[in-house]
């Protein structure tokens, strides 16, 4: 059956904008396919660590784990967390911008599937993504407007960012439903929604 993996990473919670769109997306795509087997991780919710030098050490150099406890067990979380995004066919993010880029919750999230032999593989003409079958979603929230000839695009490091990371694991055309301006007044950030939502509900199946 279609497998699916669904994130969150905004802080807010119910009154997050994000996650009203990643959960209307998950919900879209489980109407057209039912038999969508869904796996969620919040990670505002259950932050990941952020990368250790030990870490590092054993999986990119190859060092020993040793007998330390606490290195195991993020060794098997960073395995989990990997195994969780190769298996899905499909990957729905929901985005929140802060800052100008991402959280730091999706972050280290990041950090832990930009792992080389499994998602991406050096050669002599550069890096090569190995994940290119792979579809993701973004669902992003933004407070203001930053999209291509706002006078704020230059501060937007979230969508470029993402962007560059899924490419350089091979994945190059990540679809993206966007609501910006959600923090400048109710009225906005409702034409925001229902503009995002109405392309919500044109996503077919991959």
């Amino acid at each position: 059956m279609p497998s699916l993996l669904h994130l969150d990473s905004s802080i807010l919670g119910e009154n997050s904008v994000s996650r009203a769109l990643s959960a209307a997306v998950v919900a879209r795509l489980q109407a057209l396919d039912p038999m969508t087997e869904v796996v969620y991780r919040d990670l505002a919710a259950q932050p990941i660590p952020h990368l250790s030098g030990k870490y590092v050490s054993v999986v990119r150099v190859g060092l020993e784990v040793g007998q330390d406890a606490a290195l195991k067990a993020d060794l098997a979380l960073g395995t989990s967390i990997l195994e969780e995004f190769l298996t899905a066919e499909t990957v729905v993010l929901g985005v929140a911008q802060y800052n100008f880029s991402v959280p730091s919750q999706l972050k280290a999230w990041i950090d832990r599937i930009a792992v080389p032999g499994k998602t991406f593989r050096y050669t002599e003409k550069g890096p090569e993504g190995l994940l290119g079958s792979k579809r993701v979603i973004i669902a992003l929230a933004r407070g203001g407007f930053y999209g291509p000839g706002s006078p704020a695009e230059s501060f937007e490091h979230t969508l470029s960012y993402l962007k560059s990371v899924f490419a350089f694991v091979g994945i190059v055309d990540p679809e993206v439903i966007t609501a910006d301006g959600v923090n400048i007044s109710a009225q906005q950030r409702e034409v925001s929604l229902k503009a995002a939502r109405a392309e919500i509900g044109t996503l077919a199946i991959a």
